[in-house]
């Protein structure tokens, strides 16, 4: 098989249906499919509106999205500067352990570096050893001491109300 080119950009907003479709299968590979109550319309708004909360960098072979990672600006108090965080990492299964998700945290960790910020981020879920596997080999620490806290739907009417 000839050696086929990888290639990883910023996501374009023709991009938009494909990435919310890899959204889907992370979330199915997470087992979180129930989970997922957006939708195409407001990923695009989140990444091209007026104001964008997100960004996202897609990775292709052969004209076909196959992995992205989307993340945005995060700041650190005790650094006193912004990092990224990193929300997702997926690269669909038959292009796995082909370095792409490799690629795209390169590609992140440049933009952290380029834009002068403190860190770079994620969560992996704990049953995940192959990706803390090899995030760690990537020099990542997984930080034993820290949970995530969420607060969503009725609890956070719940909190808003008082």
């Amino acid at each position: 098989m000839a050696n086929v080119t990888i290639s990883i950009r910023a996501v374009e907003k023709g991009d938009v249906s494909a990435l919310f479709g890899l959204i889907l299968e992370l979330a199915q590979y997470e087992h979180l499919e129930d989970a997922v109550t957006g939708s195409v319309d407001a990923l695009e708004n989140h990444l091209f509106g007026d104001r964008p909360y997100i960004e996202a960098l897609v990775a292709e072979r052969d004209q076909q999205i196959i992995g992205y990672a989307l993340f945005f600006t995060s700041y650190s108090t005790f650094l006193t500067q912004p990092g990224l965080y990193l929300e997702d990492l997926y690269v669909q299964e038959r292009h796995r352990g082909q370095g792409i998700g490799k690629a795209l945290l390169q590609c992140l960790a440049n933009l952290v570096t380029e834009r002068d910020y403190g860190r770079l981020e994620w969560s992996v879920l704990d049953w995940n050893e192959s990706a803390i596997a090899f995030y760690e080999t990537l020099g990542a620490t997984v930080l034993p001491d820290w949970r995530i806290c969420r607060v969503t739907g009725s609890a956070l009417t719940t909190l808003a109300s008082g």
